[in-house]
């Protein structure tokens, strides 16, 4: 589940589905909302949040090796899709993280333009070593591109988790705030952003993450 609500000139979506794991309902949610968003007038950026203490688990593996195990290559390629649309929206993008952000709901966050970290509880990790999952090219080109050289090193070989100071430190996150003021301060951030020409935004994002976006996009292309 998910709702989308504009303030003024920016779009809060906010995802409402307990760890906010990735499965069809949610990744077709979510796609109906940022298409929503895009068709929209006039100045305008995007906040995205969680609920509790999820920003999101990231994929709905349950689901995966169940109900979804058909189309579970496919849907990890969409999924790559998505990760490819947030990093090339053509409007700012804040992630209000009100609690754990892990494997593909860290990466998800990490494709926003900037993000807003709660700091008294939650972390943002990338727990695939554990988990033997290797990441996908993808995945990868995505972490690789958006993360400090240093920093997308030690998340992805050591899966650690990074509270808010030390995410802030490693400029995994752009700011830490008390649970309430989370996602106050990602709309503010939101709003200071959202006068900015959306073909002009997009055309700079899609030339600095290009070879991301590449990679990101390649089952698309087939």
């Amino acid at each position: 589940m998910i709702e989308l609500k504009r303030e003024e000139s920016v779009f809060v979506l906010h995802f409402k589905s307990g760890e906010n794991r990735f499965n069809r309902e949610f990744l077709t949610d979510v796609n109906g909302a940022l298409d929503e968003v895009e068709k929209s007038q006039g100045p305008a950026a995007l906040v995205t949040t969680g609920e509790g203490k999820f920003y999101s688990n990231g994929l709905d593996l349950t689901w995966l090796m169940g109900p979804g195990a058909k189309e579970s290559v496919g849907f990890v390629e969409e999924v790559h899709q998505l990760f490819a649309r947030i990093l090339a929206f053509p409007l700012p993008t804040i992630a209000a993280m009100n609690g754990h952000a892990f494997a593909g709901g860290a990466m998800l966050a990490t494709a926003h333009d900037f993000r807003v970290m709660r700091s008294d509880r939650g972390y943002y990790c990338l727990p695939e070593i554990e988990l033997r999952l290797p990441f996908t090219p993808g995945m990868t080109a995505l972490l690789t591109a958006r993360l400090p050289k240093a920093t997308a090193h030690e998340a992805m070989v050591t899966g650690k988790r990074y509270g808010a100071a030390e995410a802030k430190a490693l400029k995994i996150v752009d700011e830490e705030a008390p649970e309430a003021e989370v996602l106050p301060k990602a709309i503010a951030r939101a709003k200071a952003l959202a006068g900015k020409d959306r073909a002009t935004l997009a055309a700079i994002k899609r030339g600095m993450y290009a070879s991301a976006l590449a990679v990101l996009n390649a089952a698309k292309k087939k």
